[in-house]
């Protein structure tokens, strides 16, 4: 271990060295002071960075593993936070220049709360779009975020600052949101995993805007970091009276759980999404993995029309909920696109929201009635590889919204069940590619073992982006 860069190595195996005495805390947080300092000029993942109070926590956190006495799950592991999610101390701006920075911050939100009882280190804050409204992550306040495996790339959004953090190994475990497929979008762009968790699974404070839309979830390099984070977020909060009581099995994936067995249904398209034929290739090979595996795999569609109007009502309307309190002035401030969707939010009626509301119960029942008859979904995550930095939409094309190339994400952030995204492959450019693997509600668990198994069965954290050549 001590031959490897701690920057590169997962959340598990640095716990794996703090335990066994080959490596510290302190060098860990180093490592990736060291990694953020050579890789964020490029990618520009972090929007804050308080390396003082991350080295101190690696010092207090050094302290208990020396004395045998580590106290949390993630004790000592470098971790970072979507600059959505309330965190003491640090100003939480959300890529707006409409927020005051200059104003108390001693709220923790939920997940960053379970994240200080468990003792990680906390390094700083990551890049989101304005109020993580988009796909992609590029705001006024913050610049554009750009792809580690190539940074003329986007890194997807909106929890594209943090899936290039974990990519580049500018910290094994961070934090995101996905309101619509904002911790999936980035992961498949970056090669990392994403789990979107069942609604409610982790507590969410102050509530969303976007309402039961939105969903907090871990971010990593590996299947089994990712279900350590979680069921560390998942941890109860009385402030969310949505939230779910905590699932222990999540903290148990393992490999060996496998997919032997499994009814699993392989959705190329979901009967409407156009992709680009070297993804719809690696995720076909994907699928064919879950076969050799022991998983009795069928070509089946779930068999709704694309929901992307109702979701639009939900979302536009959201969003203009969450800006109703500016000023005229203050909205000139404002991603021009976020204004936009803004106003056409604050037009819908209230029948036309609550109908969007109904269509999305009828969907969540039509999927509840096919996972009775498959366990599992395979879709690509993504239809397409990463486009240009710092546009809403890739060139050429004639949508002008985001959700024109997520047709895989958003329906299940609809449908409330959870889904995760694994690297499947890379482009003959370079370029990640991820597989959706979506479960019934609840199945949190079942999800992630089924990515554990396609993990082993295919594994990928030993390719990284390249490093700056000038750096090198």
């Amino acid at each position: 271990m001590t031959a490897t860069d701690p920057a590169d190595l997962s959340a598990t195996e640095l716990l794996a060295g703090y335990r066994d005495g080959t490596l510290s805390p302190v060098e860990a947080t180093e490592a990736v002071l060291r990694r953020i300092d050579r890789m964020d000029p490029v990618v520009n993942a972090y929007c804050l960075l308080d390396a003082e109070r991350a080295l101190a926590a690696a010092r207090e956190s050094e302290a208990r593993w020396s004395r045998g006495e580590p106290a949390g799950a993630v004790d000592g592991v470098p971790t970072s936070i979507k600059d959505i999610l309330l965190t003491a101390g640090w100003p939480t701006l959300r890529g707006s220049r409409t927020v005051d920075p200059d104003q108390p911050w001693t709220v923790d939100g939920p997940g960053v709360a379970r994240l200080r009882e468990q003792h990680a280190v906390l390094v700083g804050k990551t890049t989101t779009p304005e109020l993580a409204w988009k796909g992609v992550t590029d705001s006024p306040l913050t610049g554009v975020t750009a792809n580690p495996w190539n940074p003329s790339r986007t890194a997807g959004g909106s929890s594209g600052g943090g899936a290039a953090a974990v990519a580049a190994g500018m910290g094994p475990l961070t934090v995101g949101t996905d309101g619509g497929g904002s911790v999936r979008i980035p992961a498949s762009f970056c090669g990392v995993v994403a789990h979107k968790p069942s609604y409610g699974r982790v507590p969410h404070f102050p509530a969303s805007p976007f309402g039961a839309l939105a969903h907090v979830g871990p971010m990593a390099r590996t299947v089994a970091d990712t279900a350590l984070l979680l069921g560390v977020l998942s941890g109860p909060d009385f402030r969310d009276a949505s939230a779910l009581p905590p699932d222990p099995s999540v903290l148990r994936v393992e490999p060996e759980c496998g997919v032997a067995g499994l009814r699993v249904a392989f959705s190329p398209t979901l009967g409407f999404a156009a992709v680009d034929p070297e993804v719809a290739a690696l995720v076909a090979r994907a699928a064919e993995v879950f076969v050799a595996l022991g998983a009795h795999v069928e070509q089946a569609d779930p068999g709704f029309v694309d929901p992307v109007e109702d979701f639009h009502v939900l979302w536009f309307a959201g969003a203009a909920k969450s800006t109703e309190h500016l000023t005229p002035e203050q909205r000139t401030l404002l991603d021009p696109g976020l204004a936009e969707i803004c106003e056409q939010g604050a037009r819908f009626s209230a029948m036309e929201y609550l109908g969007a509301g109904a269509e999305r119960m009828a969907l969540g029942t039509s999927m509840g009635t096919f996972h009775q008859r498959y366990d599992l979904l395979l879709t690509p995550t993504m239809p397409l590889p990463a486009f240009e930095a710092g546009r809403e939409v890739p060139t050429g094309s004639a949508a002008r919204r985001w959700t024109s190339w997520t047709p895989f994400t958003y329906p299940f952030n609809m449908t409330q069940q959870p889904a995760a995204s694994v690297p499947c492959g890379w482009t003959s450019e370079g370029l990640p590619v991820g597989l959706q693997v979506v479960g019934p509600r609840f199945a949190d668990a079942l999800v992630l073992a089924a990515c554990a198994a396609f993990e082993q069965a295919r594994p990928w954290r030993d390719q990284r982006p390249p490093l700056p050549a000038a750096a090198a």
